[in-house]
C-alpha cells in the first residue's frame, strides 16, 4: 500500500493527465476541492470537458442556485462556472476527459 495526502497534488486534483497524479489517464480528472466562507471562484469555462460534482459539506452558490450538501451539479462544455461560498465547503470534482489546459478564465 502507498499512502499520499491530498495536499501534496495539484489544488485537490490526484487523477488525471498531470502530474503529480495517482493514476494518470487522460480519460478524466477527479479532484477534492475545499474552499473557505466568503471565497469567490473566478468567472470560467472549459471548452471540451463536462464537469460532474457533488458538494460534500458546506453551503454554496453556483449560477444564483444555493447549494446544500449532498447536491449534485453539472457544468457542461462553454457553460460559466460563477461560484462563491456562504460556508467552508468541499467539492468532489470529476471532469471529463482530463484536459489541464481546458480552463478559461473570464476577465
Amino acid at each position: 500500500m502507498q499512502v499520499y495526502k491530498l495536499q501534496d497534488f495539484h489544488r485537490g486534483w490526484f487523477i488525471g493527465n498531470f502530474t503529480p497524479s495517482l493514476f494518470q489517464t487522460k480519460d478524466f480528472e477527479v479532484g477534492v476541492m475545499h474552499y473557505v466562507k466568503g471565497e469567490i471562484c473566478k468567472l470560467h469555462y472549459h471548452k471540451i470537458a463536462t464537469e460532474y460534482n457533488v458538494l460534500i459539506y458546506g453551503r454554496i452558490v453556483v449560477d444564483g442556485t444555493e447549494l446544500v450538501a449532498g447536491d449534485a451539479y453539472i457544468v457542461r462544455p462553454n457553460e460559466v462556472s460563477d461560484l462563491s461560498f456562504l460556508e467552508d465547503s468541499c467539492i468532489a470534482v470529476v471532469k471529463v476527459p482530463s484536459i489541464p489546459d481546458d480552463k478559461w478564465e473570464i476577465p
